[in-house]
């Protein structure tokens, strides 16, 4: 699977991904994989997923149709992934069907995006968490989170220092990533 991570701290946000795909148990590593970085930009924010392989270039074409999106806040992302849901399913045959009493369709796909507003989660049935500190989603996220709760409150540490870390956690003990990394920073905008 993979290891993502996104981490707030001070005016910083980042966020960082392994390059690892894994097709069973066979891996494809950064040194086979022509597009190995995990990570894309669209609307001003920088997003990664975890699942499907299929879901990087599904997202990111389908972003590509809306001209605009609001992701600003929690509830601006909600709405922009309500919106985007039908496109999902009309224009990419997304099939929608978990769990048979799941409340709501599911999106099949785990998302975090960075972006000046703060960091963001975005989970299968639409749901949005807006994180204070940082969070991962993957294989690897219980190591990644478990690393980066560690050396937060570090003051030689920056937003970016602590997402290395979580990531380099995350292919140190999970099977599903490795290195190298990729990780981008922003500067948060002014309340």
């Amino acid at each position: 699977m993979t290891t993502v991570v996104v981490v707030k701290k001070d005016q910083q946000v980042a966020i960082a991904a392994d390059s690892q795909s894994t097709f069973g148990d066979t891996a494809l590593g950064a040194a086979l994989d022509a597009h190995w970085n995990k990570i894309f930009e669209a609307h001003g924010s920088h997003f990664s997923i975890s699942g499907s392989a299929a879901h990087d270039l599904v997202l990111q074409a389908a972003l590509k149709k809306f001209k605009t999106l609001d992701l600003s806040s929690r509830t601006a992302i909600f709405e922009s992934f309500r919106k985007l849901h039908p496109r999902l399913k009309e224009d990419f045959f997304l099939k929608t069907e978990e769990e048979e009493d799941d409340p709501y369709e599911s999106s099949q796909m785990t998302v975090l995006l960075a972006n000046p507003h703060g960091i963001f989660g975005v989970y299968s049935l639409r749901e949005v968490y807006q994180f204070e500190r940082f969070w991962s989603i993957g294989s690897g996220c219980d190591y990644a989170i478990g690393a980066m709760h560690a050396v937060y409150e570090r003051p030689d540490l920056q937003a970016v220092d602590i997402a290395r870390i979580g990531i380099e956690a995350g292919c140190a003990f999970d099977v599903s990533s490795s290195l190298p990394l990729t990780v981008y920073s922003l500067t948060l905008a002014q309340p």
